[in-house]
């Protein structure tokens, strides 16, 4: 969005402006069609203005991505049960993922070359608290999860099970494999057996 003639923006309200419209070109053309003159133009402002805050494009993206994942957060209410929350945040991340980021990743392998990173990486730069493990954590407060059976790897089997298919596909995951993976996979695996 342009300032009106005569305004000018400064701080937070010029970031955030910046990071909306480097989102906007990551999304409309991907990573190698992404440059600073064509956000700095955009967001209207200047080239030299941007490299003040980011000294790269790399680095922009990245303040890009993590300020879109901070202002679309996904959101799940206590509901009493971890299954149904498993099944809601799975339900919502591939909706999310779909819409998004995945559209986002698929762009981004010039960035990884770049940058000598991965998505693993990139992730980490990007997501805040997360929200899954939030689910966990209730889970485990509640008395249905064991915490000794929560391995960094048994914890992340849902979402990575969800990524996969998202990547594989590019499409939403089913309700019926959301399902299967809550209720086949993921809590056999972790949930408090009443005989114990």
């Amino acid at each position: 969005m342009q300032p009106k003639e005569g305004q000018r923006r400064r701080g937070d309200a010029l970031e955030q402006a910046i990071l909306d419209a480097a989102w906007t070109e990551l999304l409309e053309g991907g990573y190698s069609s992404f440059t600073m003159e064509a956000v700095a133009k955009r967001a209207g402002t200047s080239r030299p203005v941007l490299a003040r805050r980011w000294p790269s494009r790399a680095d922009l993206v990245v303040a890009a991505i993590a300020h879109y994942n901070k202002h679309n957060p996904i959101e799940v209410p206590e509901l009493g049960s971890v299954r149904a929350e498993l099944i809601l945040i799975l339900q919502k991340l591939s909706e999310y993922s779909t819409k998004t980021m995945i559209k986002v990743l698929l762009t981004m392998s010039d960035y990884f070359a770049e940058t000598n990173s991965s998505i693993a990486d990139l992730r980490k730069k990007v997501v805040g608290d997360s929200k899954f493990q939030e689910v966990i954590r209730r889970g485990v407060a509640r008395g249905e999860l064991d915490p000794s059976k929560l391995t960094p790897r048994i914890s992340s089997l849902p979402l990575d099970l969800l990524r996969h298919e998202v990547l594989m596909t590019h499409r939403p995951v089913s309700n019926e494999l959301i399902v299967e993976i809550v209720d086949t996979i993921f809590l056999p695996l972790t949930a408090i057996n009443s005989a114990d």
